[in-house]
């Protein structure tokens, strides 16, 4: 992760052409294949906790327990399967907007590298 931070006020970032470092998804998380993640900081509002980044995956799939964020897909094809709870899964195309709570467990099946922007308060 970069932890510079990358929103200027006045200025554009370009959020699907920012360079991420990839690393390999831990071996107890993965479902399929060999995905890897990559993230970077973009702002955080040191007042109220308010985080908002880049993040990507991989083909491939994994499973994760979610922290509470709002997100935009920006690029790719993915599907978010939720165990707990049980709700219906969700696909991601760009354009997708999705809200997790914490905790939340889930299956991401990634079938084209997916990007995010999120807010995580």
């Amino acid at each position: 992760m970069n932890d510079a931070l990358h929103l200027i006020a006045g200025q554009v970032t370009d959020a699907p052409g920012l360079p991420l470092t990839h690393e390999p998804v831990a071996a107890d998380q993965v479902v399929a294949g060999s995905p890897t993640t990559g993230y970077v900081r973009l702002d955080r509002d040191e007042s109220t906790g308010r985080t908002v980044g880049v993040w990507e995956m991989t083909v491939g799939a994994m499973r994760d327990v979610e922290a509470a964020e709002v997100f935009v897909v920006l690029s790719g094809d993915a599907t978010v399967e939720f165990e707990e709870p049980a709700l219906p899964a969700v696909e991601l195309r760009p354009g997708s907007i999705v809200r997790l709570e914490a905790g939340m467990r889930t299956i991401w099946p990634v079938r084209e590298t997916l990007r995010k922007v999120y807010v995580a308060p």
